[in-house]
C-alpha cells in the first residue's frame, strides 16, 4: 500500500526535547488560524470518543484540525485499565485507519514503546499512519556540538562537550540549558572551551566527585587531592556541600556493591538503585575496586568525620585533607 499523508502521528522515546519540539512544528505548521484548530489533551483525563470527536470535527477557515494527546496509549493499556480499556484499546486501533484527510491526531508517547505495541504496528504499517521514535545518543559530546553549530550559532570544542556532557548524563534537555547559557555568556565568534563549562554548570562539582574518587581507587592519592584543591578553590563550594557530595558518593557506591554483590546485574544497576544511567556505569566501575566491608567501614568513617567537623573537633577543609589522603591508601 501507498503512504498518503498522514493523518495520525505517533511519536515515541526518551528524548523529550526533540518530542516537544517536533510537536511544536506541527503547531506552527498549522498557519493562521491555528489556534482555533488545535487542541491538546492528558491522556488519562480524556475519553477516545472525545478525542476522535475533536480530530474529526471540521476545521474552521483552515484545512487541518491538530489535536495532540500525551500517554493515553500508556493509560489505556496499563495494567489494571480493565475492560475500559480494551475498548478503548479497540476502538481507537478502529478508527484511526478512517480519520478524515484533514486529521492530525499526534499521539505522544514518554518512553521507547515495545515493537510488539498494536499501536506501534498500525503506525507504520497503515497508509494514513506515522511512526517516529526519538532516542537519546549514547554519545552526547557529537549531539552538543552539533546543537550549539545548528539552534545557537556557536562553536563549543570538543573536550568542552565531552566536559557537559559528562556532567549532564543523558537529559537532553538540561544539555540544551546549558547550551543556552553558554552561548549568551560568551562573546560573539567566541569559541566555547572547558573553562566556560566549567564556570557555569553547575554539576561540574559532581564530576569532578567522579574525577576524584577515580584517583582514590587507583591509588592516584596526588591527584585526588589536586581535585580537591580545584574544588575547595571554587568560591561556590564549601567544604561542608564538598563532604556531602564525597558522602554522597560513596553511599552510592555501598548501595551498588550490596547490590552488584547480591548478584543483581551491572546493566541494571542505574534502575535498580535508582540513579541516571551514566551514574550506575561510573558507580559500576568504581565499586570494582573496593570489597563489600571496606565500604562499609569507608561510610562508618564518614560517619565520624562528619560529626567531628559538625562539632568543631576538626577543622573542614584539613577533616577533607585527610580524608581523602586515607581513601587513597584504602
Amino acid at each position: 500500500m501507498s503512504k498518503q499523508t498522514p493523518t495520525f502521528y505517533l511519536f515515541h522515546g526518551e528524548d523529550d526535547l526533540s518530542i516537544d519540539e517536533s510537536v511544536a512544528k506541527m503547531r506552527q505548521d498549522m498557519g493562521a488560524n491555528g489556534d482555533l484548530n488545535t487542541s491538546e489533551y492528558d491522556g488519562e483525563q480524556v475519553s477516545v470518543p472525545e478525542i476522535l470527536n475533536a480530530v474529526s470535527s471540521y476545521p474552521f477557515l483552515s484545512d487541518k484540525r491538530l489535536v495532540i494527546v500525551k500517554g493515553l496509549i500508556g493509560w489505556i493499556t496499563r495494567k489494571g485499565a480493565g475492560e475500559t480499556g480494551k475498548q478503548a484499546v479497540e476502538w481507537l486501533l478502529r478508527d484511526l485507519p478512517q480519520l478524515p484527510d484533514f486529521a492530525r491526531l499526534v499521539l505522544v508517547e514518554r518512553g521507547k514503546l515495545e515493537e510488539k505495541d498494536k499501536f506501534l504496528q498500525l503506525a507504520r504499517s497503515a497508509p494514513n499512519g506515522y511512526e517516529k521514535g526519538f532516542i537519546v545518543p549514547n554519545d552526547l559530546a557529537p549531539w552538543i556540538v552539533k546543537r550549539a553549530q545548528s539552534e545557537y550559532q556557536v562553536e563549543i570544542e570538543p573536550r568542552a562537550a565531552a566536559a557537559l556532557a559528562e556532567v549532564i548524563g543523558d537529559d537532553l534537555r538540561r544539555a540544551d540549558n546549558e547550551l543556552v547559557k553558554l552561548a549568551t555568556f560568551i562573546a560573539p565568534g567566541t569559541l566555547i572551551k572547558d573553562e566556560h563549562v566549567a564556570a557555569l554548570t553547575p554539576y561540574v562539582a559532581e564530576a569532578n566527585i567522579f574525577n576524584m574518587v577515580d584517583a582514590i581507587t587507583e591509588g592516584r592519592g596526588a591527584q585526588a587531592l589536586h581535585l580537591l584543591h580545584r574544588l575547595l578553590s571554587d568560591k561556590d563550594q564549601d567544604p561542608f556541600g564538598i563532604f556531602a557530595l564525597i558522602n554522597r558518593q560513596f553511599r552510592l557506591l555501598l548501595l551498588a556493591k550490596e547490590y552488584l554483590t547480591l548478584g543483581g546485574d551491572a546493566r541494571k544497576l542505574a534502575a535498580g538503585i535508582k540513579v541516571a544511567p551514566y551514574v550506575g556505569d561510573k558507580l559500576a566501575k568504581q565499586s570494582r575496586a573496593f570489597t563489600l566491608a571496606q565500604l562499609e567501614q569507608i561510610y562508618r568513617m564518614l560517619l565520624e568525620y562528619d560529626f567531628k567537623m559538625k562539632t568543631g573537633q576538626l577543622e573542614p577543609k584539613l577533616a577533607l585533607d585527610l580524608l581523602v589522603t586515607g581513601l587513597s591508601g584504602k
